[in-house]
């Protein structure tokens, strides 16, 4: 009796493993470039602080400068090691900072002094105790106001300190105006070779690094969405542990908001250079990376709905497969887009192009079918909804996006494609 043997066809599970495989390597090398792209720069910014010490030593090393300057080099020195960041518009904050709290602080220094010398005795010590007691408290006062903390906050407690110690020098001195002549020329020296190291040998732009960082997590958050989706279609036996999505990308930008405030505060200080120049809206960059953190947050919710032991069976899941994957690869290019309007600078007419496609979506994810659910008590059915509401919330994420892009695009007069 002759036997028929009949092939069954097995799925090959070794492609999602060599993808992910793939992802993983592609990832890892990214990073591996990031982390040799930030130590080398970390080695430049200490090169040049080094650089900007020995020539700052150069008023103690040459006698013609140290007769001129004197002991007051140290002032110069201080400003360098205080004045000098990592980048460019820090360095120029902290030194226009300094510069404006010295002679302002030095200037009613001076006034209260001779104002205090002028009563005499016992007087004296009443004018110089009140003047420092109001001006310190004031200066104190405007310090905790949020607009005037973020950007001038270096700026009122070097006033504080000049103000406070030309007062009381003034009580026992008769030189006060030489002592703030001398202390400001040598902060001024300070600076300039601060100036000089930090703008001129390889500069470190915060806007930059704001601007670069923001278009990059427009791929990188699409790439988190894209793992998630990956996660939960692929065909898996039951028993078998599901591998869970990287969200790392969503998690770093939402502890990024302190970061991208102090270079927005950065950039806002620093010259006209490249593609930037006076009054760019860098504000709007923080108005973009708020939605961009709501929308991580909004990946991470799929991510647990996604590795819920509650999740839908392979069966049902692949019921809704091609409706989501292709709604889903949609909302991906769209996000890519964006990120790549960012970067190179052009506009994306999102209310002509994307806005259509982005509501054509909405509508392709409301019309999807709940499948039958055998057991209507096994939570499968508010899996299903929870996983069909979280893909909505994000093309509503993505939505606010491409309408701050091209508000973004108007106001910095990107190109136009």
């Amino acid at each position: 009796m002759n036997s028929t043997t009949i092939d069954i066809p097995v799925e090959d599970r070794t492609v999602p493993n060599q993808k992910r495989k793939s992802q993983f390597h592609t990832n890892i090398s990214s990073l591996l470039e990031k982390t040799c792209a930030n130590d080398m720069k970390k080695a430049i910014h200490s090169i040049k602080l080094g650089v900007a010490l020995v020539l700052v030593s150069l008023l103690y090393l040459l006698d013609p400068l140290f007769k001129q300057v004197g002991e007051n080099a140290m002032w110069a020195i201080m400003t360098v090691v205080v004045v000098f960041e990592f980048y460019a518009g820090a360095t120029l904050s902290k030194g226009l900072n300094r510069g404006a709290g010295t002679i302002i602080g030095g200037g009613l220094g001076c006034l209260a002094a001779i104002l205090a010398d002028n009563f005499g005795g016992t007087g004296n010590a009443i004018v110089v105790g009140t003047s420092v007691f109001i001006f310190g408290a004031a200066a104190t006062y405007f310090r905790m106001i949020p607009k005037i903390k973020r950007r001038y906050d270096y700026g009122a407690m070097i006033f504080i300190l000049t103000f406070s110690l030309v007062v009381v020098s003034g009580v026992r001195a008769d030189k006060v105006m030489e002592l703030a002549r001398e202390r400001l020329s040598t902060i001024g020296m300070g600076f300039f070779v601060c100036l000089f190291t930090n703008l001129l040998i390889c500069p470190m732009w915060a806007s930059d690094e704001l601007h670069n960082s923001t278009a990059s997590k427009f791929g990188k958050l699409a790439d988190c969405i894209e793992g998630c989706l990956e996660n939960y279609f692929n065909l898996i036996e039951e028993t078998e542990k599901q591998p869970s999505a990287n969200v790392s990308s969503c998690k770093s930008a939402l502890y990024s908001k302190s970061f991208e405030e102090s270079l927005a505060n950065f950039a806002k200080w620093e010259p006209w250079h490249g593609k930037f120049g006076f009054h760019y809206p860098w504000d709007k960059y923080l108005r973009i990376g708020e939605v961009l953190r709501e929308l991580s947050a909004t990946i991470i919710c799929l991510k647990g709905c996604v590795e819920s032991p509650k999740q839908p069976s392979s069966r049902t899941r692949q019921e809704i497969k091609d409706s989501c994957k292709i709604a889903g690869s949609k909302v991906l290019q769209i996000l890519r887009e964006l990120g790549e309007s960012i970067f190179k600078m052009k506009r994306c007419h999102a209310m002509i192009l994307m806005h259509p496609k982005l509501q054509a979506i909405k509508m392709e994810l409301s019309l999807i079918k709940s499948p039958k659910i055998e057991d209507p008590h096994s939570g499968e059915s508010i899996a299903i909804a929870s996983f069909k509401f979280l893909l909505m919330e994000i093309v509503e994420k993505v939505e606010v996006l491409a309408k701050e892009v091209e508000e973004l695009g108007k106001m910095a007069d990107f190109n136009i494609k």
